[in-house]
């Protein structure tokens, strides 16, 4: 089966709302509810991934961060969509592991799924 980059995007955004919840985080809705700035994030993500097969999922996060950035993003202590605060505005180093696990997991689902493009 063939898949396009925007099921990845939908598959790896899907698993990363699954395993938000599971950790308290239910501030994801489903992909086809999702606002497009939520869609295009995910899609980036994909599209860095895929484009950089060898780096860590740190460096995962660190694009997301400066995608963030550049979009007026800063951090706040709790995800605040209208205000643009979120508290994963900072370097990997200082996620705390769920957090940092986010990274990991898309990431793994990406790489999983990106041989059938």
């Amino acid at each position: 089966m063939e898949l396009t980059k925007e099921d990845i995007a939908r598959t790896a955004y899907n698993v990363n709302r699954a395993y938000c919840e599971s950790i308290g985080d239910h501030s994801f809705g489903p992909w086809e509810e999702a606002p497009d700035w939520q869609k295009n994030t995910a899609k980036l993500g994909v599209d860095f991934v895929i484009a950089n097969p060898g780096l860590p999922a740190s460096a995962q996060h660190e694009s997301w961060l400066a995608l963030k950035e550049a979009q007026g993003w800063k951090y706040g202590y709790k995800k605040d969509f209208e205000k643009k605060e979120h508290p994963c505005m900072v370097p990997f180093d200082q996620l705390p592991a769920n957090q940092q696990a986010k990274d990991f997991i898309f990431k793994a689902v990406v790489d999983s799924l990106r041989g059938a493009l």
